[in-house]
């Protein structure tokens, strides 16, 4: 295990600082983290949502064993997960998507299947949700401990701009939507592993929109929906995998255009879409972004 990620309290941060500062750790400034402390080649770092730790490196398991958990959160957790979230080593898919809150880049639904045997691989290669991931060379290299994992059936569906386009005009809702991917991918999954009973997705609609969805391919499959989905292995390998695709895509795309198209619907990506309508021409608008999004009439300067 080199990496791994734990909630803490307020309080339990503050003991593990205490506790880094006993071992000799140094410690440096990071954007959005309480703290970050480096001791030869592991590095822990504190961050201020959650809070939660970030650990990396070789040493990584024996801080959690020896340090993390018997002197902060005072519970041994590690090796344990079977017994303490055993729904999370039972056979089911998981379903989670990448490229939603973009203005740029697909909409990207994949899907990872995971048992016993493949849960525990992919918990040891450090796999967690792609939110996490901040290095594009991370997830990819994590992509393709997925993919080589033996019987992890993994699927992507990704959805280009053009074709998003067309398909939020016929839908006239983003849920709709994101529940014909969401169907979509579980289907291409239940092709690959027929005696799967059950799917896991985070829950971005009401349960209803996702079971019609399925109800329409004639999939009858044990549906799980819930909030903070990714912190079930099956749907964090998912993630990890629509986020390799959408960056792929960005990349490849800001290459071919000649112009940086950045993440989110910030002012810097009403920069980029304008600069690449004096290139290419205004049709080129609709190639590159999702055009329902409110962002598109601060660009073109139209009334909402």
């Amino acid at each position: 295990m080199t990496t791994h990620t734990a909630p803490l309290t307020s309080a339990q941060a503050e003991l593990l600082r205490q506790a880094l500062i006993r071992q000799g750790f140094d410690f440096t400034e990071k954007p959005h983290a309480l703290f970050s402390a480096k001791k030869g080649k592991l590095n822990v770092t504190v961050y201020e949502k959650g809070p939660k730790v970030l650990i990396q490196g070789k040493e990584t398991e024996d801080f959690i064993r020896f340090t993390l958990e018997p002197e902060i959160i005072g519970e041994a957790k590690l090796g344990y997960e079977e017994i303490l979230e055993p729904d999370k080593f039972e056979p089911h898919f998981g379903i989670d998507e990448s490229g939603k809150g973009d203005y740029f880049g697909p909409l990207v639904i994949a899907g990872a299947y995971t048992d016993a045997i493949i849960a525990r691989r992919l918990i040891d290669a450090g796999i967690m949700d792609s939110k996490r991931v901040t290095s594009a060379a991370r997830i990819r290299k994590l992509a393709e401990i997925i993919r080589s994992t033996p019987g992890c059936a993994t699927t992507v569906v990704a959805i280009g701009p053009e074709r998003y386009n067309s398909m939020h005009a016929s839908f006239r809702n983003l849920n709709r939507l994101l529940a014909w991917g969401h169907a979509r991918a579980i289907e291409n999954l239940a092709a690959a592993r027929p005696d799967c009973p059950r799917t896991l997705s985070d829950q971005f609609a009401r349960p209803e929109i996702l079971q019609r969805a399925l109800k329409e391919k004639n999939l009858t499959i044990q549906l799980e929906q819930r909030t903070k989905g990714e912190s079930d292995t099956a749907v964090a390998a998912a993630s990890i995998l629509a986020r390799e695709r959408f960056i792929d895509w960005m990349d490849k795309t800001s290459a071919a255009s000649g112009v940086r198209l950045p993440l989110g619907a910030s002012d810097s990506v009403v920069s980029a879409a304008r600069e690449l309508i004096a290139k290419h021409g205004p049709d080129a608008l609709g190639k590159v972004a999702k055009l329902h999004f409110k962002t598109t009439q601060v660009i073109l300067g139209t009334p909402e």
